[in-house]
């Protein structure tokens, strides 16, 4: 597509959104390259799933903006509970692949994925409100009554804290000693690599580079553009 036929694009849908009462652009906290990219997004998302999906990324857009400067405990319960209504879908059923780790888009514009797909969603969400990455990180674990592997997202309130716990089996979010179902392995974020220790004080073993299916995530989300700002 021409660069003036983008635009022309990008105009007709920001005037409909604003026809819809969306709030979407400048007034909603992006400027106005965040907001091209957002709209360039929504767009090719509309053409690829069709409306709604569209609109579950929107929505996910205001939810972003609408509550960056709330209190962390209050971002970690609205963040749990938006991705927490969507379906669990299994990676062969979902994507033809036995493990496939989908960017925050991907799946809200499929409207589900697997325990990997919920807890990156979180993760992505909660560090573009501005939870600090340090605080979060994507952690393994073997769900005992499930007798399976399972992700879910921690977080820490300060650096020595008990993390608390983000999940899609229970949506309750609960400190980590209260989930005597969850036997943590490992744990990673951007920066770092953790073991699991039972007597607690993981053992960080590197960075997460050596982690080839979470860079290959990272780059989706890069070569999306859709996070809101960098």
């Amino acid at each position: 597509m021409t660069q003036p036929g983008l635009r022309r694009l990008l105009r007709i849908a920001h005037t409909l959104l604003v026809a819809a009462g969306i709030n979407l652009g400048v007034a909603g906290g992006l400027g106005a390259d965040e907001f091209s990219r957002s709209m360039q997004t929504l767009l090719r998302v509309e053409q690829d799933y069709g409306h709604y999906a569209s609109q579950r990324v929107n929505n996910w857009y205001q939810l972003i903006n609408d509550y960056r400067d709330e209190h962390p405990r209050d971002q970690l319960e609205l963040v749990n509970n938006f991705f927490n209504q969507m379906a669990f879908i299994n990676d062969t059923d979902h994507w033809g692949e036995e493990d496939y780790w989908a960017t925050p888009v991907q799946m809200l514009a499929t409207n589900g994925g697997d325990c990997e797909d919920f807890s990156i969603a979180k993760y992505f969400t909660l560090r573009e409100m501005g939870v600090p990455e340090e605080r979060m990180r994507l952690t393994y674990v073997k769900a005992l009554q499930l007798d399976q592997a399972h992700m879910v997202l921690t977080y820490y309130p300060s650096p020595d804290a008990e993390p608390l716990v983000l999940d899609n089996l229970d949506t309750s979010i609960l400190p980590s000693s209260q989930r005597t179902d969850l036997l943590p392995v490992y744990s990673f974020n951007g920066n770092g690599l953790w073991l699991a220790k039972r007597e607690g004080n993981d053992e960080r073993v590197g960075r997460s580079e050596r982690l080839s299916r979470w860079q290959e995530v990272i780059a989706r989300v890069n070569d999306e553009q859709l996070l809101m700002t960098r």
